[in-house]
């Protein structure tokens, strides 16, 4: 089993940053592949950001590229999402979801994910 715990949300200023941190235990994540969701009030969730498990290999949506960047620390056992150049939109929780599968490839499918995290309320105000 795997334990994801998100952190570095909060309240910015539209054009601000944040940098999201992604804590895992219960077991090394490192050959995983790991990604970031988020979901808007009233929306559906929707794939924001995913990286293999060596970190050599990112996907993410259209709406952040240039903007975002997810990275992660294997020794720490650690995922990260930088947000930068912010936006009302991007206003959401944001989730982190690990793969089960060992060095399984970084996908945007929802579905693909089997260990997910309680989320991180980030609110950007215009």
């Amino acid at each position: 089993q795997v334990q994801l715990v998100e952190s570095g949300g909060g309240l910015v200023q539209a054009g601000g940053s944040l940098r999201l941190s992604c804590a895992a235990s219960g077991r090394t994540v490192s050959p995983l592949a790991m990604a970031w969701f988020r979901q808007a009030p009233g929306k559906e969730r929707e794939f924001v950001a995913a990286i293999n498990w060596r970190g050599g290999s990112t996907k993410y949506a259209d709406s952040v590229k240039g903007r975002f960047t997810v990275s992660r620390d294997n020794a720490k056992n650690t995922v990260f999402l930088q947000m930068n150049s912010l936006k009302s939109e991007d206003t959401a929780v944001y989730y982190c979801a690990s793969r089960r599968e060992f060095y399984s490839p970084a996908t945007p499918n929802e579905g693909d994910y089997g260990y997910w995290g309680q989320g991180t309320q980030v609110t950007v105000a215009s």
